[in-house]
């Protein structure tokens, strides 16, 4: 099982920047950021493969960029220009292979943003 550990939330005004952290025993194959926003369904914001393979949620797109340091087994989340919507819990998790569905979770860091 591979452990993870956010970081790096909290309240923001629309408009501003955030940078989420996530701390990974080890790197699996897809490392990606989710979040939960009230009364909503989890939804996949950002994952990034090993070999460099990036998807985006539409809704983020050319406002957040994720990024992987295999080296110090880390995931970034940068969050520009953020909005009341992008409120919500932000998970990181692991998928270990490509047809697998993400299978390791973190804890979740809160990420408010006031309009």
């Amino acid at each position: 099982q591979v452990q993870l550990v956010e970081s790096g939330g909290g309240l923001v005004q629309a408009g501003g920047s955030l940078r989420l952290s996530c701390a990974a025993s080890v790197m699996m194959f897809s490392m990606g950021w989710h979040r939960q926003g009230p009364g909503k369904e989890r939804e996949l914001v950002a994952s990034v493969s090993s070999g460099g393979s990036i998807y985006y949620a539409d809704s983020v797109k050319g406002r957040f960029t994720i990024s992987r340091d295999d080296a110090k087994n880390t995931l970034d989340l940068r969050m520009n220009s953020l909005k009341p919507e992008d409120t919500g819990m932000y998970y990181c998790a692991a998928r270990h292979t490509a047809d697998m569905k993400y299978t390791d979770w973190g804890q979740g860091t809160q990420v408010t943003v006031s309009s």
